[in-house]
């Protein structure tokens, strides 16, 4: 029997390597928008909220694909600046470099001292089903912001970003690891049990 298909809404490639190790004991067969032909399209995100925003891309790549698609939204929040940039982490600094906006955001904490320096990644996932019906799960990792730049793994605030459990900043950890405690690696797997109750009901 062939598996159905689920649409993955990114054509970033280091979030599709998040999902497929998350999903890879699932019966399904996970498409980007590049496979679909909508690596192009752009979605207006005017939500205020991670959540708002994945659901609006779920509605918008599902209608536009037929498919059944999991959207998400993810940031950094960082306490010092009252969870700024949270859901503008992407665009805040306009269009520059992932390097040049992690040193405007580190600029912005140059006199916060290392206690006050905590901050979060948070991912929230929707998938949506052709029917209209939604699952949402949301998935968070806690640490701290660096003074500088460490490590070359990653994409993102992952050079910037500390995890405490690991002594070291999330760039610096090998994929296997970064997969196992990252904010959108748990917020995959906990869609995982929904993806195959409904693969399982036929409704996938």
């Amino acid at each position: 029997m062939s598996q159905p298909d689920l649409l993955i809404a990114t054509t970033n490639a280091g979030k599709l390597r998040e999902y497929r190790a998350a999903f890879e004991a699932l019966p399904v067969r996970l498409l980007s928008l590049h496979d679909v032909g909508l690596a192009t399209m752009d979605v207006e995100e005017t939500g205020t909220t991670f959540e708002e925003n994945a659901r609006l891309k779920a509605v918008a790549y599902g209608e536009a694909s037929g498919l059944p698609v999991i959207a998400e939204d993810a940031g950094l929040e960082v306490d010092a600046l009252d969870g700024f940039p949270g859901v503008y982490s992407a665009r805040w600094a306009g269009a520059v470099s992932a390097a040049e906006r992690n040193e405007a955001l580190l600029a912005r904490l140059a006199h916060v001292p290392w206690p006050q320096r905590t901050a979060r990644f948070v991912a929230v996932a929707v998938l949506r089903l052709p029917d209209g019906d939604c699952w949402s799960a949301r998935g968070e990792v806690e640490g701290r912001i660096l003074f500088a730049p460490r490590g070359e793994g990653g994409f993102g605030y992952d050079p910037i970003f500390y995890v405490p459990e690991k002594g070291r900043s999330m760039a610096e950890l090998s994929r296997e690891e970064k997969n196992a405690l990252s904010h959108r690696g748990r917020a995959a797997r906990a869609l995982r049990d929904v993806i195959l109750q409904l693969v399982e009901a036929g409704r996938l």
